[in-house]
């Protein structure tokens, strides 16, 4: 195999992204992939019945519209095509249930005497959603817009137990930004918990929730069209198991997390710096289910009938306690549920007239437990007669992520524990981030700033670092 300026490990989103942002520099790049397609987190696939096809990991993409990277791709002319849900998201209650629209105004609508907290709260940020999405997804939180910073970041530092219940007074607006915040995997009571609350819902008004049409696996296939436009080469099938095993290059970017660069680089690297990514802390799990449906869920409430994604797990109060339960190794009994129904909105997902489910809740570390009854029975909470209408299930619990996905360490789809200890320092405090003790390698996965997600920001941020370096030399 010939020379190439650069090699990354890793055809999912970031390594993709890292390798595009390094073929537009004008270099020769190589990316290996240990698995027999490309993907990563963002794999398509009929893991139930022929004819159903499932996301395997990533669903739903704000960021896929949102990234400041992302938007710079041609996705048109790559044969990628976005489908906005007619909403966003949903979030059934007992009484009726609040949605989180594109328009500020229609949310606004849907939640009552709060509705006008929620666009002070969100419309501002959303307006300016270009110019603080790369202070949000870049490695590091300055930026000379104090005014848009301080408008996100003070309550954005706020617990997700604490400002739902400063900003709104009905149940509805609490338990819409607490589904929110839910998928940062973090316990309620930590500050900045409430960042990803805000991140993603005012995604939903600036860029909406959208789906790509076929599956995910689209992303993934379009960005790999657009590096080969570059000249960019691909292999799959290689395992690299050493950075010795790796073509002659100048520059190595990696798509792993921590214990996976440990292994690669063996002895090569100085006892203080192996022992700051040993300390790396890795967070919950996942327990997923894929099912191929006769007919869509039977939710009672009509916005949920009409989403995209739909959020189920009640108010605030139970959702806190469902993510407090996980972060301290414990089951919860009514877990919050992410449940996206992608065929309602993309015919190519199932059979005419039959459909599918994505659903996952989150599990302690490395998890084996089997919640399929407590999955399905948080859904016909709001959805009697689910059940009725399962044909097939596909289940993976954390330790079958992380076989499938050696990044997912115990589960963990975020690349490691994305608290204020380890958002902006991780793998460890460093600058760049992305590079290592060792010259031209560098660290591109969700185990770097701005962490888990298909944004792709990470491999740009790690390529920019690496051609920072190189211009050094």
């Amino acid at each position: 195999m010939g020379n190439y300026d650069a090699v990354v490990v890793g055809a999912g989103p970031n390594g993709l992204a890292a390798a595009i942002t390094l073929a537009r520099a004008g270099r020769s790049v190589l990316v290996i992939e240990a698995r027999g397609t490309i993907g990563g987190g963002a794999r398509t696939g009929e893991l139930t019945l022929p004819g159903f096809r499932h996301d395997i990991c990533s669903a739903i993409h704000p960021l896929g519209l949102g990234s400041p990277f992302m938007r710079t791709l041609p996705w048109k002319e790559l044969g990628v095509e976005w489908i906005q849900p007619d909403i966003p998201l949903a979030h059934p209650l007992d009484d009726g249930a609040a949605a989180l629209h594109r328009s500020p105004e229609e949310t606004a609508a849907s939640l009552g005497r709060d509705g006008p907290a929620w666009r002070r709260l969100f419309e501002p940020l959303a307006a300016h959603w270009e110019r603080l999405g790369p202070i949000l997804l870049g490695p590091h939180p300055l930026s000379p817009r104090v005014d848009l910073l301080a408008r996100f970041g003070i309550p954005a530092a706020m617990p997700a137990n604490l400002l739902p219940r400063l900003a709104f007074r009905g149940e509805r607006a609490r338990a819409l930004f607490a589904g929110l915040a839910a998928h940062s995997f973090l316990d309620f009571n930590q500050p900045f918990s409430s960042a990803f609350g805000l991140t993603l819902g005012l995604l939903g008004h600036a860029v909406g929730w959208p789906i790509p049409r076929g599956g995910s696996q689209a992303i993934v296939d379009g960005m790999a069209r657009y590096l080969q436009s570059l000249g960019g080469d691909m292999v799959c099938g290689w395992e690299v198991e050493s950075l010795d095993e790796l073509p002659e290059s100048r520059i190595q970017l990696l798509d792993v997390t921590p214990r996976q660069f440990l292994k690669l680089a063996g002895e090569k690297l100085p006892a203080g710096y192996r022992r700051k990514l040993e300390r790396y802390r890795y967070g919950p799990g996942v327990f997923k289910i894929d099912y191929a449906l006769s007919e869509p869920v039977p939710w009672r409430s009509g916005a949920c009938r009409r989403a995209g994604t739909v959020h189920v797990g009640g108010t605030l109060a139970e959702i806190a306690a469902s993510e407090r339960d996980v972060n301290r190794g414990k089951l919860s009994e009514r877990p919050f549920v992410l449940v996206a129904q992608q065929s309602l909105f993309d015919e190519t997902r199932a059979p005419a007239g039959q459909h599918t489910l994505w659903a996952y809740c989150h599990v302690p570390h490395g998890s084996t437990a089997d919640r399929t009854e407590a999955i399905e029975g948080q859904i016909e909470r709001f959805a009697p007669g689910f059940r009725d209408v399962i044909l097939a299930r596909a289940v993976h619990n954390s330790a079958d992520y992380e076989r499938y996905n050696p990044n997912y360490v115990g589960g963990d789809i975020n690349g490691g524990v994305q608290d204020i200890r380890q958002l902006w320092t991780r793998p460890v405090l460093r600058w760049p981030p992305y590079a290592t003790p060792l010259p031209g390698v560098f660290l591109c996965s969700s185990s770097t700033p701005p962490g888990g997600g298909v944004h792709g920001m990470c491999g740009f941020h790690a390529a920019r670092a690496a051609l920072a370096e190189e211009s050094m030399i």
